[in-house]
């Protein structure tokens, strides 16, 4: 670009123009950013993509196109068949709610749907009152009644005959909920400065992490009672719970812990400056800052321990994938497409565990506010 001269006779030289700034939103935008920012970003786009192009229209040839919706066996056995819906219409009933009576299958509907309310609802906000508590309560006592039943004039159901997805989302809220405080109790006994509390708490965490959560379960329900006084029996959905409880709690305690010992040693010394008791610091000054900072891995545990619950089958107790070997396994006809049945629940599965994972996202915009620039 050439100097000009101005009015006053002075030589200046003009600023090039510059490019206009790139586009950072828009699918574009986005795809350059994430698919095709490099050399080996790229390379992993073009071939992940080539596979989905290979094997993506065969699989919605097999499970859409193809398939067999209707609950008939021998369609399904044709050629050129491909997946077989028709098992999960068959059979949904017996995967979802186990082996529990055919005509009283509405009442571990309602319980399940009201349990499901009251999650959604202690995730909300406008709920994060001290009624909650009682909101709890009140839920519980409403699905065991209606699961249990002997009262209000409802058929009597043993627990051993619970299962399927009831079974699983009631394992999985009373695990979380009880683990939870166990865990925080033990996190803090990890760094107390008590040796006695200290051990007790690393022995415990030790111990349980050590083994798999299958020898838990064994534990729980097949060696505890031969510990118990003659005559009193503790029941198997009971001791189940109480393994996965103390299980999750182990894990759930080192996340804890690790979000502990992140909170800078100063503001320990500012609480003591200001006179603070020990519990005070810990409510007001370092439990808020530890909790937000591992919250991924307290959302972790949760979805392990809601997926761990698969487990209890050794037990016999049938919940979600339990219930839909249970299915399978008894009829021959449609033993043969437990593909179908094990997509149909993974499909469940992954629905709990994404809406999980979201509020998750959410809580740590939440909690990030005060950092955000």
């Amino acid at each position: 670009m050439s100097a000009q001269i101005d009015a006053r006779g002075q030589v200046f030289l003009p600023i090039p123009p510059r490019q206009a700034p790139a586009d950072t939103e828009g699918p574009i935008a986005w795809a350059k950013a994430n698919l095709f920012g490099d050399l080996r970003t790229t390379l992993a786009t073009v071939f992940v993509g080539g596979l989905l192009l290979w094997y993506g229209p065969q699989f919605l040839y097999w499970a859409l196109f193809s398939a067999e919706w209707r609950p008939i066996a021998d369609a399904c056995r044709a050629d050129g068949v491909g997946a077989c819906w028709g098992v999960v219409a068959e059979k949904y009933r017996l995967i979802i709610f186990g082996r529990y009576p055919f005509d009283e299958q509405w009442r571990p509907l309602v319980a399940t749907l009201l349990m499901v309310g009251l999650l959604v609802a202690s995730c909300s906000r406008v709920f994060w009152r001290p009624w909650l508590v009682l909101l709890w309560a009140a839920v519980l006592f409403a699905f065991f009644s209606l699961m249990y039943g002997d009262i209000f004039g409802l058929e009597r159901v043993e627990t051993d005959r619970w299962g399927g997805l009831p079974l699983t989302i009631l394992l999985a809220s009373l695990s979380i909920v009880m683990a939870f405080p166990i865990a925080l109790v033990v996190a803090l006994g990890r760094r107390s400065r008590l040796p006695a509390i200290r051990s007790f708490c690393t022995v415990y965490v030790e111990l349980i992490r050590g083994v798999p959560l299958i020898s838990v379960l064994f534990m729980a329900s097949f060696m505890f009672p031969l510990f118990m006084p003659e005559g009193v029996t503790i029941d198997v959905l009971v001791r189940a719970l109480a393994g996965i409880t103390l299980f999750a709690a182990a894990y759930l305690a080192e996340v804890i812990r690790g979000g502990l010992q992140a909170v800078p040693k100063g503001q320990l010394e500012a609480a003591a400056t200001l006179g603070l008791s020990y519990w005070q610091t810990q409510r007001k000054i370092v439990l808020p800052q530890a909790l937000a900072m591992v919250v991924p891995g307290i959302m972790n545990s949760f979805i392990a321990i809601f997926k761990d619950t698969s487990l209890v089958s050794i037990v016999s107790l049938y919940e979600l994938t339990g219930s839909m070997g249970l299915a399978l396994n008894s009829d021959v006809d449609w033993r043969p497409y437990k593909i179908e049945g094990y997509l149909f629940i993974a499909l469940i599965y992954f629905g709990f565990c994404f809406a999980m994972s979201r509020y998750s996202l959410w809580v740590e915009k939440q909690v990030n506010k005060g950092k955000a620039r």
